[in-house]
Order: structure tokens, then sequence, then C-alpha cells
């Protein structure tokens, strides 16, 4: 089956009409630059209206909003650097081609009733509100709509969308007479079906494992798909899995408590990217500055072999936000030698994915370069653990840090912040 779906583009302060202004022709190109290097055969799209673009891939039922966000945020990058999150609103729609290419020409009053859920006369489809900051479904058709849905948040300096009119019927009375008297013995309506509990978050945080003094230090946030599935490769999948991170981690560090340290993570080769960079800075903008001494920044898809003036950048970037940096390898003769101390307060191996036996070895090579780590002030950590011989493994070596499934589960929040039942190390 082919997913076939219409995305419509909506910024702040234009309209999508004939007559449209030059930011609106910047952003179509921006879109279109997009979706021809993102978007590539089999898969096809094509711009039928003003701001707007037909989507097809014939090796999916539905598309991913995952990445539909991926275009939010390059588009707020691009197009309004400096600026707060939420200066751009995607919508899609999925449905048949008929329904797509007529939500395709819908009116701005009509979307704005999408937005708002109060959905619209045309064909029923799938709809979702897609922002940097958020990605939810929208009732498409008028009957099933819910008057409690709101409109995603938009920037102060937004100009707001404004929703076509509309009026209420007036109420028709009916006599008492033409009710039947039996009406009011009937039976109380069945209750409704339970509702269902939400959707686990996407995010959930490992705990630190300190083993020299058998305590927890402290938390790292972390994507839950990554337990079912291999972490995505592509720049742009990346960059929206960080950011989402930064903003589950703002929200959990009003309930940290006495958390310790908490690292939130970032993409080695996103951080060399000025779009990203601009994204990556307005989620740290909102971050508390007094909790500057306990935060830490993991950055992942550290080369074997770094430029030290990249990741001379990289620390001026991130060292007004962020008191620890840590750098995640995936190769454990990763050359400590050559690395200026004060480029990173820690390094981090995560175990590849092999057998047991390998996994320790791994252990075992990254310890070996102990002295020259403490010659330069720089911890080693291990993430990823899974049993109590890769734990203990660790401890032998004199590993400072550790952390994975073996060690927690991924919780709810971090360590000060979750249930005294989930705290203990499971492989103790």
């Amino acid at each position: 089956m082919t997913a076939i779906a219409c995305l419509r583009i909506l910024v702040a302060g234009i309209a999508p009409e004939p007559g449209r202004g030059v930011l609106a022709s910047q952003v179509e190109a921006a879109a279109d630059l997009y979706l021809k290097h993102r978007w590539k055969a089999p898969r096809r799209y094509g711009a039928v209206a003003p701001l707007a673009f037909v989507l097809a891939d014939s090796r999916a039922e539905r598309l991913d909003p995952v990445e539909m966000q991926a275009l939010a945020v390059e588009l707020e990058a691009t197009l309004f650097p400096g600026k707060a999150a939420g200066q751009v609103c995607l919508m899609t729609f999925e449905g048949d081609e008929s329904a797509v290419l007529q939500f395709a020409s819908l009116s701005q009053a009509q979307l704005a009733g999408l937005i708002a859920g109060r959905g619209y006369d045309g064909p029923p489809g799938h709809v979702q509100v897609i922002t940097a900051e958020e990605i939810r479904a929208v009732p498409s058709a008028q009957a099933e709509t819910a008057p409690a849905v709101q409109a995603p948040v938009v920037a102060k300096d937004a100009a707001p969308v404004q929703a076509a009119p509309t009026q209420a019927a007036p109420a028709q009375a009916v006599p008492a007479k033409a009710v039947p008297a039996k009406a009011a013995a009937r039976p109380p309506a069945p209750a409704s079906a339970p509702v269902k509990p939400p959707p686990p978050p996407a995010t959930g945080w490992w705990g630190l494992y300190h083993p020299p003094s058998e305590s927890f230090v402290g938390a790292a946030i972390g994507l839950r798909a990554d337990l079912d599935a291999a972490r995505p490769t592509d720049d742009a999948a990346l960059l929206t899995r960080d950011l989402n991170c930064l903003n589950d981690a703002q929200a959990a560090f009003a309930k940290a408590g006495d958390a310790g340290m908490l690292f939130v993570p970032f993409s080695f080769w996103n951080l060399t990217n000025p779009a990203s960079q601009e994204a990556y800075k307005r989620r740290l903008s909102r971050y508390p500055m007094a909790l500057h001494g306990r935060l830490g920044a993991t950055i992942y898809d550290t080369p074997r072999e770094p430029s030290l003036g990249l990741l001379s950048q990289i620390r001026a970037f991130l060292q007004p936000s962020f008191a620890f940096i840590d750098l995640n390898i995936t190769e454990p003769n990763f050359p400590v030698a050559t690395l200026p101390g004060e480029l990173a307060t820690s390094i981090t191996l995560s175990l590849p994915d092999e057998e047991p036996r390998l996994r320790i070895e791994a252990i075992a090579r990254f310890a070996s370069s102990q002295g020259a780590c403490r010659a330069k002030g720089v911890r080693q950590g291990v993430a990823g653990v899974r049993d109590a011989k890769e734990l203990e493994a660790c401890r032998a070596a004199g590993l400072r840090y550790v952390s994975g499934p073996g060690i927690t589960d991924m919780m709810a929040g971090p360590i000060g912040a979750a249930p005294a039942a989930q705290l203990p190390l499971k492989v103790a």
C-alpha cells in the first residue's frame, strides 16, 4: 500500500495565499530543498499549491511524523535563527488521493479550524499538527471534534491565525406532550468504554552508578525507542531526538531533587552544523542557570580521532550551559594521549552490540588508558552494561561510572525523582 499525504506549511506572520510575500517564497524553497535531499526515490513529492506538497511513499502505509518534525526544526533554524520556537507549523493529511488534493486547497480559516480541533467538512483523513515542539493528531471530521482540544503554542511575536467565524444553531424546544411516557423509564445508557491509558513517554532516564562508592550519582536521559531498534544515522532525525530529550529533561529539572548529575545527549556532527546549533541554542536558552553545576552534555558519535579545532568549538558552545562535557565513544582504543584535558571532563565507552566475550575485552582495552585519563583529569565511564559480569569487569578495572539496562531499568525520571523501589542496583 502506498502512503499518500499532503503537507501544508504555516509560518507566523505570512499567509500561504496568492500574492504571498518574499518570506513565503523562501519557506517554499527551503522546504523543496529539504525534500529533494531527504525524500529520495522511490518516494515522490511535488508542489501542488502555495506552501503545499503532496508526498508519496510506496514502501509505507503511513508517513513518519518524526521525519516531518525534522523539517519543522530545519525550517525554523534556517529562517528564524535566534527566535523562539513556534514560528513554523506543519500539517499533514493522509487519505485517498482526491481527499489529499482537496486538503491542499483549504483556506487559512479552514486550517485554523483543524488546528483548533474543530475539523472540517471535507473528506475524512488522518491529520497531524507538527511543530518543532510537538506532534499531535487532530480530528478531521466535524463530528469527531472535541471543544477541549487546544492549538499548538506559537511564539509571542507570531501573528495568530484567525479561524472562520461560526454561528451556533438555535436550540429547538420540544413540547412535553411529544415525549412518550415510557421515555422516563428507559434504562440508563451503557457506560462508555474505558479510556485507554496514554502511551509511555518517548524518553526515560538511566541511573548513573559509581562502583567505588556503591552509589548512584546521577542520571542520563535517553530514548525508549532505542530499547527495540538501532538508533538512526540521519542527522535530521538525530537532531529531532536530541531536541525531544532536551525538552523532556527541562521538564524533569523541577522534580530532580537530589538526583545529582543530569546528562543530556548531543550529536557530534550536529554540533558542528550552524543550523542545528541554532536549534540546540533555542532549547538551552530556557535551561536554568542555577542547575549549571549539575548538568552534563554527552556528545555521541564522537569519531576516533576528532578534530581538536571542532572539539574546541563544541566546548565553547556547550560550556555556558553545562559543567560536564562527556565524549561518548565506540572505539575502546580511543587515543586519549592526544586529547587536551580541558576539552572534556569524561569519556564514556558505549559497549558494542557483540557477544559477551568481546564486550568484556572492550572494557579491558578501554581501561588500559586509565593512566593517561587520570593524568589529564578525565574520568572514564561505560554505557550499555547488560549484566553482573560486565559490571564486575568495570569494577575490577577501576572504572568510575557505569550505566545501562544491567544497572537500572529506564526510569520515568532522574534517580532523585524516581520511586524508591526502582533505585536499587539490578545486578549488585
